[in-house]
């Protein structure tokens, strides 16, 4: 409103963003190219500020604390200092070297991103956040690419922080840098050299133009007895009454007020703090306390349901695993099943033609003993004969004597015939093994129609044959089944061969991210095997 003074549009803003140590902050403004702060106890349009509109003001930290950590009690209050502090850095409006930069870089990520997971955090997660100081990104030959790769190095090693505790740890880095939280103002000594008055928490400091590093002379603060100025002469008079004032002027009126301003703001801070705490401030830390304590337990509690919830998945996974585990079990054992009854319905097969063979030679040997009692009954009846018989034998003898010359000659031609047959023995013996099982077979057929009487003699064949049946039988099956076995073992080596493929890809896949510290004894030796070529099989094999 147009009676507002400073502090009322201030405290509007504090309100709004729940901040309580105001102490700390102001509201900015630029005129005339100058640095100003708008006055608590004067009308904001009483104020030097520009005449378009809207009129600009930057809610800004004016004074830093000495110690973020014992000084910033509100998580607002240290969320508000971590942004100005990044954007100073990174405007190079504070200079941080190289390797302080990828560790602040590091925490800042953690602060947005919150812990690091490789399965979210891929390559390129970085590319689009300004991160490092261009000067620093100059300085050096790599790639964003690399960078990135050495900013989520320790990004990751920061698991477990809270955003807070990730902007506190950036705070703590930065504080210690030299520009940390100092406002430098161009002046002249009474001698007219051109030096730079640096201003901060610890006191006042002199620095050459070309170094802001490095002050040539400091004043802490308990040791200023008074500080003032007449127009743009500026005196700083020390508390030892023994060491000169000192002297020195500034470009502006207006700058030596600011310079004032920022003295007697960080003079009282410095002293404040080295007193005991106001009851407010009390008040705040206690709460802060009682809210960090609780936020602790709330991650606590949420760090054990996300173990609780990861162990949950992980059995799930574990179980599912094991269900289709158990699933193409159930399913080779079905298989095996199927072929198991294959096997049976063939044994059954060949076990009935063998039981119709059984029987059908039992018919065989029946009518062979009833071919016997015929002949038993024959012989019987021709013993009549037999005396009949006897009286042409001797007729017999007679004429066999007349034949005996004949049988002679016959002989002669019996050997003759008994070379050629040599030779056909010969012949047939060089012949194919299946002619010979059908001569084998017809000349068993033969015997069994000539000569009745050696059938009860070749009875106790037909064990032998019922033998030789099955024995054939299941050397057949037990070929088949190793046939099978064995393809089976094929396909189960095809599968390992895979799985090992996978194994070694997820290996390569994942070694960058592997910490060696964290290795233990047998990771080592596993590592030492498999460099080796050793596998569980082969080392089973050569041991045995």
């Amino acid at each position: 409103q147009v009676k507002w003074k400073g502090k009322d549009l201030f405290d509007l803003v504090c309100r709004t963003l729940g901040l309580r140590e105001t102490w700390f902050f102001g509201l900015q403004y630029t005129i005339k190219d100058t640095v100003a702060w708008l006055k608590m106890d004067k009308k904001v349009l009483d104020h030097d500020v520009p005449t378009e509109e809207p009129v600009t003001f930057h809610f800004l930290a004016k004074f830093y604390p000495e110690n973020a950590e014992e000084e910033l009690v509100q998580e607002i209050t240290q969320h508000l200092f971590f942004l100005q502090v990044k954007k100073q850095i990174l405007d190079e409006k504070i200079y941080c070297p190289p390797e302080a930069s990828v560790l602040l870089a590091s925490y800042a990520v953690q602060a947005k991103y919150g812990d690091y997971d490789p399965n979210v955090h891929k390559r390129g997660f970085l590319a689009q956040e300004e991160l490092l100081p261009k000067r620093v990104i100059n300085l050096y030959q790599m790639t964003p690419e690399m960078w990135e790769e050495r900013i989520t190095a320790w990004y990751a090693e920061h698991r477990g922080r809270a955003r807070d505790e990730a902007e506190m740890e950036y705070l703590k880095i930065a504080q210690d840098l030299e520009m940390y939280g100092v406002n430098y103002f161009a002046i002249r000594n009474k001698k007219g050299t051109e030096l730079l008055l640096g201003v901060d928490a610890l006191g006042l400091h002199i620095y050459d133009p070309d170094n802001r590093l490095t002050p040539k002379i400091s004043f802490p603060w308990n040791e200023i007895r008074n500080i003032s100025y007449s127009d743009k002469e500026f005196t700083i008079k020390p508390l030892d009454k023994k060491i000169d004032v000192f002297k020195f002027n500034s470009s502006k009126l207006r700058v030596n007020k600011l310079i004032l301003q920022l003295c007697i703001g960080n003079h009282d801070l410095f002293m404040r703090r080295r007193k005991a705490d106001s009851l407010e401030v009390q008040q705040m830390k206690a709460q802060a306390r009682e809210e960090k304590a609780r936020k602790q337990m709330e991650r606590q509690r949420l760090a054990r349901e996300k173990k609780m919830r990861e162990e949950a998945e992980r059995t799930r996974d574990e179980l599912e695993r094991r269900l289709m585990q158990l699933k193409e079990e159930a399913t080779m054992a079905n298989e095996a099943l199927m072929r198991s009854e294959e096997t049976a319905d063939l044994l059954a097969e060949k076990a009935q033609i063998t039981e119709e063979e059984a029987k059908l030679l039992a018919q065989k040997a029946a009518e062979a003993e009833q071919e016997m009692q015929r002949i038993k009954a024959t012989a019987i009846r021709t013993e009549e004969e037999k005396r009949l018989m006897e009286q042409k034998v001797l007729e017999a003898e007679m004429l066999a004597l007349k034949m005996a010359e004949e049988s002679e000659r016959r002989a002669k031609e019996a050997d003759q015939l008994k070379q050629d047959l040599q030779e056909a023995r010969e012949s047939e013996r060089r012949a194919k093994q299946k002619l010979l099982e059908i001569t084998s077979k017809s000349s068993y057929t033969q015997s069994m129609n000539s000569s009745t009487t050696a059938l009860p003699t070749d009875l106790p064949s037909f064990n032998l044959i019922n033998e030789s049946l099955s024995f054939d039988f299941k050397d057949t099956d037990m070929k088949r089944l190793s046939m099978e076995i064995e393809k089976e073992k094929v396909e189960y080596m095809e599968k390992s061969k895979h799985l090992q493929e996978q194994l070694n890809e997820l290996k390569t896949e994942i070694e960058a991210l592997k910490l060696k510290e964290r290795e233990t004894a047998l990771d080592i030796l596993h590592n030492e095997n498999a460099s080796r070529g050793n596998s569980k099989h082969n080392t089973i094999k050569k041991v045995s």
